[in-house]
């Protein structure tokens, strides 16, 4: 439904997702940001960015995640890889090198709005075009209709399109409480690291993907 209009004077009532205190969630990150910051910086309205990016428009610190490290990476790192001659994507080094994985628990309970089910999709006069679709434009767009009808929605919580059918999310830093998340740095692997390289390719390994191996 990517060219629906959102209807006027019609209340928007979205199902809804407790993610409960003590949740860990996993994150795939540029290094320059720590393992519990938020993202300050907003997309352009129709070049770039990310499926649920802000933008000028509502501007806002966020955050993705994932419940498990899997998820996580290929949500940063899968996108648009091909498989090769040999049946293995293949993440070039110097792509990935900028990333570490981290993992991090929640302090409060969040409401996040659930876009899992058709149940969830549709009481947001959506389909599985909002999460599956390549055009962000229109899901930026959609996801600043869902903040303005639903100012207590403190994220999003949908169906990974490259992991499957675990879930992803994503954090308002306007909509939550202060520090809502604990960081973990036992549980931490930089992707420019040769050795945390090799942890993360046998997490990568059962979706037919690897990381190439850093110059040494």
């Amino acid at each position: 439904m990517g060219r629906q209009i959102p209807p006027e004077g019609v209340p928007m009532n979205p199902v809804r997702h407790r993610l409960p205190a003590g949740t860990v969630l996993w994150r795939c990150h540029e290094e320059q940001y720590t393992a519990a910051e938020f993202n300050p910086n907003v997309a352009h309205e129709f070049f770039k960015g990310s499926r649920f990016d802000p933008t000028a428009k509502d501007p806002y610190p966020y955050l993705y995640a994932a419940l498990d490290p899997v998820t996580a990476l290929s949500e940063v790192l899968l996108r648009s890889v091909e498989f090769g001659a040999d049946g293995v994507r293949q993440v070039p080094w110097a792509q990935a090198s900028r990333y570490v994985l981290s993992a991090v628990r929640t302090t409060a309970e969040l409401s996040l709005v659930d876009l899992t089910t058709a149940e969830g999709l549709a009481a947001v006069w959506q389909d599985d075009w909002l999460i599956d679709t390549e055009e962000y434009a229109g899901t930026r767009y959609w996801v600043r209709v869902i903040r303005e009808r639903c100012g207590d929605a403190q994220g999003l919580w949908w169906t990974s399109k490259r992991c499957r059918p675990r879930a992803a999310l994503q954090l308002f830093q306007d909509r939550c409480p202060d520090a809502p998340l604990d960081p973990r740095p036992r549980e931490c692997l930089r992707l420019g690291s040769a050795d945390d390289v090799r942890r993360v390719n046998r997490l990568l390994a059962p979706l037919r993907a690897v990381v190439s191996a850093p110059q040494e």
